[in-house]
C-alpha cells in the first residue's frame, strides 16, 4: 500500500546515544537488543474511520521521535505499520453511514496520509493493509489449528454450513504449555483484569464453546452481508490480533526490536499478537513492547464511541503550524495520561513564536551570555536517551533560546532533526 513522501532530516555532528525505553513487559526501562545496528519498529495502525484525531497522533509522535533518536545515534531504522482496513467497528460505521466500507476505509486512508505527511512524521518502509494479506493470515491460522494451538467452535449465525460454519479461536491453554508464550508476558494483569479488558476491547469471554473464556478468535466465519474471502479455513475474515502478527512478521521477522502501540493495546492486542506469533514460530515477537498514553478531551478518553475528538486535519486546516501541533503533544511526556485544552494550541504557538523569534536574535558567534549550541545539542541528547524525555528537551530548548545561542543554525537543525519542528 502507498505510504506517504518522508521529510528530509538534517544531519547533525557526531551522535547521540541510543535510547533506553521504557519495556510494558518487564515494567523497567532497557535498552532493546539491536543487533547488527538496524532498528526494527512495528507499531499498529489506524482502523480506518474518524482519523486522524489528536490521540492517533500522539502515539504515531511517540514512536517517530524514537526513530528520530535512533537515527541520530547512527542506527538504521526498519518501520512497519498495519491497517486494519476490515474489522467490526468499521463495518458498523459503514453501516450507520450508508457509505460502502471499502469507500470509507479509502477516504480514511487517504487523510491519514495525509495528516502524517503534513506534520513531518517519518513514514514506513512496509505499510500494509489487512485486506492485502488474507491469504497470509489465513494460512497463519490453518498452521495453528494444525499446530494444536487453535480450535473451531460452531456458529449458528454463518453464511456457510458445516465446516465452513465454524469460527476458530486460539488455545490459550495449549499455548502455554507448548510454546514459550506464557499469558501475562506482555501485559502482566490479573485474570480478573484480563477478562474485563478483553470484554471492552474487542473480546468475547461470554461466548459458548470458548475452551478459555480469554481465547481470542482467529477467523470468523462468512456472515450474511459481511465481508468474506475463501480460505483453506472456511470462508470469513480475520480475527484482529492474527493479522498484526502476521504482518509484522513478515516484515520484519521474529524477535525484532519494538512493538509499539497506544497503551489501550496492551491486552488483549499485544498480548496475543504475541502469543501467535510466538505459537507459529517458536520464537518470541519483540524485544520490547512500548506504548504512549491515552489522550483525554473534555474530561474523558479520546473516543470514537464518545465523539469527543478533535482531528489533526481541522486544526491543519484552520491555519495551526503543524510544528506548534507537534510542540502541543511533545510538552507531554510518550507515557503520560493527559487531557488536551483547546488553549494549548495557543500555548504551543507562542511557545513556537518565542524560540524562532530566540534564534533571529540571536547573532552567530553569540555574545557573552550566549548559550554553547553544542553543549545544548548535548544535553536534547541526553533528555531523548532517557525514555524521549521531550518535556525536559522542550524546557531546555526555552532555557537556551531565551538566552540566545552562539551557532542559532545548529540549534534549527537539531531542533527539526530530533523534535521534527521547523524554526
Amino acid at each position: 500500500m502507498r505510504t506517504w513522501t518522508p521529510p528530509i532530516l538534517p544531519e547533525l555532528p557526531g551522535a547521540g546515544a541510543a535510547p533506553k525505553l521504557f519495556n510494558t513487559a518487564t515494567g523497567r526501562l532497557e535498552h532493546p537488543a539491536i543487533p547488527e545496528g538496524r532498528a526494527l519498529l512495528y507499531v499498529c495502525g489506524i482502523t480506518p474511520y474518524d482519523a486522524t484525531h489528536l490521540g492517533h497522533a500522539f502515539t504515531y509522535l511517540a514512536f517517530d521521535i524514537m526513530q528520530r533518536a535512533w537515527r541520530d545515534a547512527g542506527i538504521e531504522t526498519v518501520y512497519a505499520q498495519n491497517v486494519t482496513d476490515i474489522d467490526d467497528p468499521l463495518l458498523e460505521r459503514a453501516n450507520d453511514t450508508g457509505v460502502d466500507w471499502k469507500c470509507l476505509a479509502e477516504e480514511q486512508i487517504g487523510l491519514f496520509r495525509s495528516d502524517m505527511h503534513r506534520m513531518g512524521m517519518l513514514p514506513p518502509e512496509h505499510y500494509v493493509a489487512v485486506t492485502e494479506q488474507i491469504d497470509e493470515i489465513a494460512g497463519a491460522v490453518r498452521d495453528l489449528l494444525d499446530l494444536g494451538f487453535a480450535y473451531r467452535v460452531p456458529t449458528d449465525d454463518s453464511a456457510g454450513e458445516g465446516e465452513q460454519a465454524d469460527d476458530v479461536y486460539f488455545d490459550t491453554d495449549a499455548a502455554e504449555r507448548y510454546s514459550q508464550w506464557r499469558l501475562g508476558d506482555v501485559a502482566p494483569y490479573d485474570r480478573e483484569l484480563m477478562l474485563r479488558l478483553s470484554a471492552e476491547r474487542g473480546g468475547d469471554p461470554e461466548r459458548p464453546g470458548k475452551r478459555n473464556a480469554l481465547d481470542p478468535l482467529l477467523w470468523r466465519a462468512a456472515r450474511a452481508g459481511e465481508p468474506s474471502w475463501e480460505s483453506p479455513v472456511g470462508e470469513g475474515r480475520p480475527g484482529w490480533h492474527v493479522e498484526c502478527s502476521v504482518i509484522a512478521t513478515r516484515a520484519l521477522g521474529g524477535a525484532f526490536t519494538v512493538q509499539g502501540g497506544g497503551a489501550d493495546l496492551v491486552f488483549p492486542h499485544h498480548e496475543f499478537t504475541a502469543a501467535h506469533a510466538t505459537a507459529l514460530s517458536g520464537t518470541p515477537l519483540a524485544h520490547a513492547y512500548c506504548h504512549a498514553g491515552l489522550v483525554a478531551y473534555q474530561g474523558h478518553k479520546m473516543s470514537k464511541s464518545r465523539g469527543n475528538l478533535v482531528f489533526v486535519s481541522k486544526l491543519l486546516n484552520s491555519g495551526a503550524d503543524p510544528s506548534a501541533i507537534r510542540l502541543g503533544l511533545l510538552a507531554h511526556h510518550y507515557r503520560s495520561e493527559w487531557e488536551w485544552h483547546d488553549a494549548d494550541l495557543e500555548t504551543a504557538t507562542r511557545r513556537l513564536g518565542a524560540w524562532r523569534d530566540g534564534l533571529r536574535i540571536a547573532a552567530p558567534g553569540g555574545g557573552e551570555d550566549s548559550a554553547s549550541s553544542a553543549a545544548v545539542l548535548q544535553q536534547l541528547r541526553a533528555a531523548l536517551a532517557n525514555d524521549l524525555d521531550t518535556p525536559v528537551m522542550l524546557a531546555i530548548l526555552d532555557a537556551a533560546l531565551d538566552r540566545g545561542v552562539d551557532d542559532p543554525a545548529l540549534i534549527s537543525d537539531a531542533v527539526d532533526a530530533l523534535l521534527g519542528v521547523k524554526l
